[in-house]
This record gives structure tokens, sequence and C-alpha cells, in this order.
């Protein structure tokens, strides 16, 4: 089935643009506790450096480190490859992911010479009532296939 025959609708792909783009803001803030707000209390969340975790206090606390030391001072810039609704209350979202302004990464990890961390970033979205929520976040760096 196509996305249309699930009723997908510009109100809902309105509020998940406006999410990711929240996501951005709250990120160029160094706001650790805003860049959760919208994860469901059980979601899992995938970094790029493959580490699991789940729920939004691990998910806080994994940001506020970040922001701290190699993030801090970045800005963001997301860019929404796709939207797919699976169902009419579901909703995977790619996106391509740049973190700029990267001066150092943990050891063991390779800073970019361009100062830019790109990822591909997949979120799940569910839709309990009027409200969406990430259900999973999963984030690998991205690879440029020639």
């Amino acid at each position: 089935m196509s996305p249309i025959e699930f009723g997908q609708d510009s109100a809902a792909e309105a509020q998940i643009r406006s999410i990711v783009a929240a996501q951005v803001t709250a990120w160029d803030a160094g706001d650790a506790k805003a860049f959760a707000k919208d994860l469901a209390p059980d979601a899992s969340f995938t970094n790029r450096f493959g580490t699991v975790m789940y729920g939004p206090a691990l998910f806080i606390e994994r940001h506020r480190e970040i922001f701290a030391t190699f993030y801090k001072g970045t800005t963001r810039h997301d860019s929404i490859r796709r939207i797919r609704f699976v169902t009419p209350d579901v909703a995977i979202v790619d996106i391509d992911s740049q973190v700029r302004g990267v001066k150092a990464m943990p050891a063991g990890i390779a800073t970019p010479p361009d100062g830019i961390n790109r990822t591909q970033l997949m979120e799940v979205f569910v839709r309990r009532g009027d409200r969406w929520w990430i259900e999973a976040y999963h984030n690998v760096p991205r690879v440029e296939v020639r």
C-alpha cells in the first residue's frame, strides 16, 4: 500500500517536521532536556557509536555529557530525506544530519577534517491521541556510496 492509502495527511507531516526542527533548536542551545522532549517513555536510542539505551533519562544524561564535552558549541543541521507513514499512526523518518563545528572526538574516533560529523538518523514516530512520540532513535555514521 502507498502512504496515501493509509491516509497520510499534511497536518501529521507538519507535526513531525516541527518536532525535528525543535530537536535542532534544542541541540544548538545545548539543552538535553528539550532535545528529549518528544521521546516516548520506553523509547530506544542507538547513538552513532553503537551504544543502545532505553528511555528519556539515559538519553538526557548522554546528551548532557556530549553537550559539555566533544559536541560543546556545535550546531546541528537536519534535512528530512523521507517521511513514510506505515500506518496512520506510525511514521518512519529518515534524516540526513550534520553536526558542525566538531573540534575533537572521543579517543579512537576520527575527528572529521572539515569539522562536520555526518550521520544518517532514523526516527520512528507513533501517534497517541493528538501527539506524536519518538519511539526509536537510531543514528549511524553516513557513508557515501559511489
